[in-house]
């Protein structure tokens, strides 16, 4: 792939206009313009502040092709936790942006009402090796307090699958499973895989 259409596709896969790189990495609307027509090339310095702004490498900007795993978009989540001593199982939908190597995921839906444990939350994730995402996340709702960290496995063609741990209505110190995936659909039938296949631990 050529760098004029990279640029163009990663542009737009975070919602970018021309002007809005522009502006970010400093240069007029009709230069980038003119970089994705591919009637020039940036200088190099540019070309890094480009590649920094689309989060990307300068070798991924010059089409060199990479086994980065590139998770943006919308999808759904579902987790196992308790409420009360009770199982609760909460699909919602979240929203991915990552640059680099690093997803900020914010929740777009709380799943279930407040009053059932469900909240809005964000959080960030960093993939290693293009297999495994660790971070951690927190609610972004006043009277709830949970926070904690996630890990999660990348399923090709599926999602991924994890656990997450931390502070909960039950206590400091709880774990479930955790999915992201494409449909509401996949993360609960994922869901219901983990659950019958092993326990989470409830501390």
């Amino acid at each position: 792939m050529e760098m004029h259409d990279v640029m163009r596709q990663r542009r737009n896969a975070l919602n970018l206009s021309q002007a809005d790189l522009a502006e970010r990495v400093g240069v007029d609307r009709r230069q980038i313009r003119r970089y994705e027509a591919g009637d020039t090339q940036p200088a190099l310095s540019t070309a890094k502040a480009i590649a920094r702004v689309l989060g990307i490498s300068i070798d991924e900007l010059a089409g060199v092709e990479t086994d980065r795993v590139d998770l943006t978009g919308h999808w759904w989540a579902c987790w196992q936790s308790w409420k009360g001593g009770i199982e609760t199982i909460n699909p919602q939908e979240v929203d991915l942006r990552q640059q680099g190597d690093v997803i900020q995921i914010v929740s777009a839906t709380r799943g279930t009402p407040l009053v059932d444990g469900g909240y809005l939350w964000r959080g960030e994730l960093r993939v290693r090796d293009h297999q495994a995402l660790m971070g951690w996340y927190v609610a972004d709702e006043g009277p709830v307090q949970s926070k904690g960290a996630m890990y999660f496995i990348l399923q090709p063609g599926t999602g991924m699958v994890g656990r997450w741990v931390g502070l909960s209505h039950d206590g400091p110190i709880i774990s479930g499973w955790g999915v992201i995936a494409t449909g509401e659909r996949e993360v609960t039938d994922l869901m219901d895989n983990l659950r019958e296949g092993g326990t989470a631990a409830v501390l």
